[in-house]
């Protein structure tokens, strides 16, 4: 699947069903079961969940220990990346406490953003303003492109994503794995003409995974998904978006350690 949070079956009919109010065990008469998912509720669970990362970013960003030297990550933050993985694989097989799990998720990747950022950012002053606003460009320019219709979502594309999202992820983990036995994948964490393409081309498949966000949340919306997975929905969007700026922020520090 392209974003683990959203894929071609999180709104499936069928899929609907198993999370129907009485299969989760909510009372089916009740107000909050009577109201389905809307493009509003998701901009709006978006507009919660934001804030929560800029919070947090700024105190992992303050928890950087910064000298002559150089900058030294805290302590925590390995247990933090780790935490923040663990709450999102629970979030994807128990989506229906998406709403408690997704500001959790929310405050443990700002807190990790954060502090990533500040590393960065000392290394190579300004690049996670250029980041941040990249990021935020590219998010409105698949917005734009989705609404308009130009580029169409079809399942052709949607195969396509997902092939590229998932062999990048089998790079990353033969590169993590060969990083334990003191080794790497040669050249695409360089700076030279490789490693650059390399990363041009995984944020391109990032944001192209935004269209497939966006197509699955209006799919959401038109199969009259519960009400709370405007959070699911919106912790999915979440998970691209982050994935999205690191590569921007891998992709910076390549150009501009040339």
């Amino acid at each position: 699947m392209a974003n683990p949070a959203l894929n071609e079956k999180t709104f499936a009919p069928e899929r609907l069903r198993t999370l129907a109010p009485d299969a989760l065990g909510a009372p089916a008469h009740t107000e909050s079961w009577r109201t389905t998912m809307t493009l509003e509720g998701v901009v709006l669970k978006s507009g919660i969940l934001l804030p929560i990362v800029l919070v947090t970013a700024w105190m992992g960003w303050q928890s950087v220990e910064q000298s002559e030297l150089g900058a030294r990550p805290p302590g925590w933050l390995l247990l933090a990346i780790l935490g923040g993985f663990g709450i999102a694989i629970v979030t994807v097989f128990k989506p229906k406490i998406s709403p408690y799990t997704a500001p959790a998720y929310a405050a443990v990747e700002g807190l990790v953003l954060g502090a990533i950022s500040a590393v960065y950012n000392f290394s190579y002053e300004g690049i996670v303003l250029q980041a941040v606003m990249l990021t935020g460009a590219v998010f409105v320019i698949m917005l734009g492109l989705y609404a308009s219709r130009t580029i169409r979502v079809t399942d052709r594309l949607r195969k396509g994503v997902i092939a590229a999202t998932l062999a990048v992820m089998a790079v990353y983990l033969v590169s993590i794995v060969m990083r334990l036995f003191g080794a790497d994948v040669p050249m695409i964490h360089d700076n030279g003409a490789v490693g650059i393409l390399f990363s041009l081309a995984v944020v391109g498949i990032a944001s192209f995974n935004l269209l497939l966000d966006f197509d699955l949340i209006e799919k959401g919306v038109e199969a009259g998904a519960p009400k709370w997975m405007e959070w699911y929905a919106t912790f999915g969007l979440l998970v691209t978006l982050v994935w999205l700026y690191l590569e921007l922020l891998r992709l910076l520090s390549k150009l501009r350690s040339r």
